[in-house]
């Protein structure tokens, strides 16, 4: 495809808002320039607040305008949050105690949990507590559920506040499970709402091991509210590899990456 550049530009924008999302390598394929071409663009188009540069790509900025409701999360990459809850639930042993955050990818690790035995899940998320019962009823979940009290988020089908707060410092889980809006290496873990940051900071804090959940779109933006710093994590899983000038960072800070296959 030879095309001139601001043609280059409006292809990229088509696409964008079509898809959500573009990605660098495909850019590079399908309009044969390089890959340092493909960066100009997504720059030029940043600083005309077309578009918003994450990890691998771009997406489109009214994304990250505002945290997209409980609806639309569920189906903003859904394959990948799958593989990313597929390999979180990897990580739960019988009798855990887990804190469970509301997003969607956390959500996603429900679906195999059902070989385990005797769990505890402590979660923030309406939907989620749905599913849990569900299968709980059906006798394919072995455990408690609990549902974290406070006040409720209608658009984002969550609990959060102060009261969800006190409710989560009564316990002690050995694994909390949250899914982020935001992760940079300078920011650490950031999220677009403050109430629930903080009860994600709170669940941190009351739980053993701390594994993050993230699909590739959140990697390399960061959001408003500062949920913790890396020293605070133990693993973070995600559909990509670890940003390769990360991994020294990251390393001496013993936070591990999983990539979700």
């Amino acid at each position: 495809m030879s095309l001139v550049g601001e043609e280059r530009k409006d292809y990229i924008l088509n696409k964008l808002n079509r898809d959500g999302k573009v990605k660098s390598f495909e850019l590079v394929e399908a309009l044969q320039v390089s890959s340092e071409t493909v960066r100009r663009y997504l720059e030029e188009l940043e600083e005309e607040k077309k578009l918003k540069r994450v990890y691998g790509g771009a997406i489109k900025i009214n994304a990250y305008g505002e945290e997209p409701a409980q609806i639309s999360r569920e189906v903003m990459h859904a394959d990948e949050k799958r593989r990313i809850g597929k390999a979180a639930a990897a990580l739960v042993e019988d009798n855990d105690v887990i804190f469970m955050g509301d997003g969607t990818t956390s959500q996603q690790l429900i679906h195999y949990l059902l070989n385990k035995k005797n769990l505890t899940v402590l979660t923030v998320s309406i939907p989620a507590m749905h599913l849990l019962m569900d299968y709980r009823n059906k006798e394919l979940f072995d455990g408690e559920i609990y549902l974290i009290g406070g006040k409720v988020s209608s658009k984002h089908a969550r609990v959060a506040g102060p009261i969800a707060e006190k409710i989560v410092s009564m316990f002690t889980a050995d694994k909390a499970f949250i899914s982020i809006d935001g992760i940079t290496l300078q920011n650490g873990i950031t999220g677009f709402d403050v109430e629930n940051g903080m009860l994600m900071a709170k669940m941190i804090e009351n739980a053993k091991q701390t594994v993050i959940l993230t699909d590739h779109s959140k990697i390399g933006s960061a959001q408003k509210f500062k949920i913790a710093d890396y020293k605070d994590i133990d693993i973070i899983i995600s559909d990509t590899a670890m940003p390769a000038d990360w991994e020294g960072a990251l390393s001496e800070l013993d936070v591990e990456w999983i990539r979700a296959e």
